[in-house]
């Protein structure tokens, strides 16, 4: 059996999903009130004042009565009166059905990869699983596989470099395209050098147009710069003002001497400037271990916008006025009566 208290829960429910869109018009409200308290308009009108009126209603056998018939309306009629004026203001401020809310789910970090195609990426110093021998890049491209994975709620965008710094994929949620376009690289697709600077510097023109608060730079690579138009160093101090963190990774053994070697020092700097930490990947394993140790560092972030789709109901509302007007078209009809001693001989 439905108690008070259900039918209470129900209305509640109603109530709370519906929005007015223009509160402002239920002001209108009690304006008929307003205008019945004014004074009637009484307008003036010519008369003939008959000195032998009596002898001419006895020459004609009628007799004087009320000029008008004043009728008195009925309590529905007042009751649909109101209902059609509340029904208009309702119109008026355009109620609003609230419907369930939706979440949707954003992106909540930019993660620009850069990834150095120099010559020396093709060494085959690393090795797979299976203690198979292969080049840099390769374990490199397995290694961010993995990364890709783990990064569900980030954009992800990709820089490859060598001689110049080219972009091979803005940021996106696609992973999987991301993952293609990182799969098609090759050694030296990007010239044979290794531009650091330059990479960091498009880096940072393209961080310029996310609007995400979280900016991240994985800056791969297995050298030491070769003549960017902006030093790296200078070019970190630039990222560090627009709040970009930069990971550098040095990319093989350190050791190595003479063009090939790893400026240390340099991604030392690159990482202290703008809040990041510089890693070493001597071998596959090591460069799995410093990208789980990322994912700590800057653990993956999921923005949420909730909404609540809204539908008008305003053309509900005529619609119940348009059927209170015939109504109370029929109620005149049949309630309608002249007020005692009204047009009455």
């Amino acid at each position: 059996m439905t108690t008070m208290a259900d039918w209470s829960s129900v209305v509640g429910n109603i109530y709370g999903n519906i929005e007015w869109a223009m509160p402002w018009a239920w002001l209108l409200l009690p304006l008929p009130l307003a205008l019945r308290a004014l004074p009637p308009w009484r307008a003036p009108a010519k008369a003939v004042r008959i000195p032998f009126l009596q002898q001419l209603l006895d020459a004609t056998g009628e007799r004087p009565r009320r000029g008008a018939q004043i009728l008195e309306r009925h309590p529905l009629q007042n009751l649909m009166i109101l209902a059609s004026w509340i029904l208009l203001v309702a119109a008026a401020a355009r109620p609003q059905w609230l419907g369930e809310p939706i979440v949707q789910q954003q992106s909540g970090r930019d993660l620009m990869v850069a990834v150095d195609l120099s010559g020396s990426m093709e060494t085959r110093d690393f090795t797979t699983a299976d203690n198979r021998s292969v080049d840099r890049l390769s374990a490199l491209k397995h290694v961010l596989g993995q990364l890709a994975a783990a990064r569900n709620g980030d954009r992800l965008g990709l820089i490859v470099f060598g001689s110049g710094a080219y972009l091979q994929s803005p940021f996106t949620e696609d992973h999987s395209t991301w993952l293609q376009l990182l799969e098609e690289t090759e050694v030296r697709m990007a010239g044979p050098s290794t531009r650091l600077g330059d990479a960091i510097g498009l880096a940072i023109k393209h961080f310029s147009e996310s609007d995400s608060e979280h900016r991240v730079l994985l800056l791969l690579t297995d050298g030491n710069d070769t003549g960017s138009m902006v030093p790296p160093v200078d070019a970190a101090r630039v990222a560090a003002a627009r709040g970009i963190r930069i990971y550098p990774i040095a990319v093989g053994d350190p050791a190595t001497v003479g063009e090939e070697a790893i400026d240390l020092d340099t991604l030392d700097q690159i990482a202290t400037l703008t809040g990041g930490e510089r890693f070493v990947a001597l071998d596959r394993a090591a460069l799995t271990r410093i990208l789980s140790t990322l994912n700590q560092l800057e653990p993956v972030l999921f923005e949420t916008v909730s909404f609540r789709p809204r539908t008008d109901l305003h053309w509900l509302v005529f619609a119940l006025l348009l059927v209170t007007l015939p109504l109370l078209r029929l109620i005149h009809r049949l309630t309608r009566r002249p007020v005692a001693g009204s047009n009455t001989p």
